[in-house]
């Protein structure tokens, strides 16, 4: 079983050692450290390089939104999940501009937070259905402002926008997999091509842009993508 090395950070530290210890239950991952501010967490990520970070938004020194803009700049190959109180939408937006794969919030379920680690490591948004729709409306919205033309198509063949539009749906690569009738192998293919092409590094950022640009439906106001 291969083990996920996380590094937590949270100024809080009664609720910082609660998730070490619920983290510790779970037999594949593995807490590597601790930090309690953004700048702590920038040193503790280039010392022990975890896969996943999971960071807190508010905290003194140096804020969770700027230390995963500075992590994700040096070292992109780790993934960053906010874990947070704060449901506000301009720190949920700056999140994923500053490339976290997944923004949770911590009233969520412990196997909830597992279950969405687990996602991130394979390259799923670790968003809940509801927050993920809140991406998507406000990437659309920019869309409509900007009033973005459709002359343009990415370069994205067919099979890539089929699975660009799964994934706006919050399809894992196993539902989209099973959906298109291809192997999960070819679904990690397509999404590879996919963030190359458009120059991203995760689904979330690559479903917001394909709205924004017009290269797939945005959301209904429900978070259902809208019938072609």
């Amino acid at each position: 079983m291969s083990q996920i090395r996380v590094l937590v950070v949270d100024d809080q530290v009664l609720f910082r050692e609660g998730i070490v210890n619920l983290l510790a239950s779970q037999d594949d991952v593995t807490v590597i450290g601790e930090a309690g501010d953004g700048l702590d967490a920038i040193e503790k990520a280039y010392q022990l390089q975890p896969d996943l970070i999971l960071m807190d938004v508010n905290m003194p020194r140096l804020g969770g939104l700027e230390a995963t803009r500075r992590i994700k700049l040096e070292l992109p190959e780790i993934k960053v999940v906010i874990l947070t109180v704060s449901d506000a939408d301009d720190d949920l937006f700056e999140a994923i501009k500053a490339g976290a794969i997944g923004y949770l919030l911590k009233n969520l379920k412990a196997q909830n937070l597992f279950d969405r680690l687990r996602g991130a490591m394979r390259g799923e948004a670790a968003l809940t259905p509801l927050l993920a729709a809140k991406v998507l409306e406000e990437f659309a919205r920019q869309r409509q402002r900007e009033s973005q033309s459709k002359d343009s198509d990415e370069g994205l063949t067919d099979r890539e926008r089929e699975v660009l539009q799964l994934v706006i749906d919050g399809a894992s690569n196993k539902d989209i997999a099973n959906t298109l009738c291809i192997a999960e192998s070819t679904v990690k293919r397509h999404l590879h091509n996919i963030l190359e092409k458009l120059h991203l590094e995760n689904r979330v950022q690559a479903a917001a842009y394909a709205v924004r640009k017009g290269l797939i439906e945005p959301p209904s106001q429900d978070g259902h993508v809208r019938p072609s």
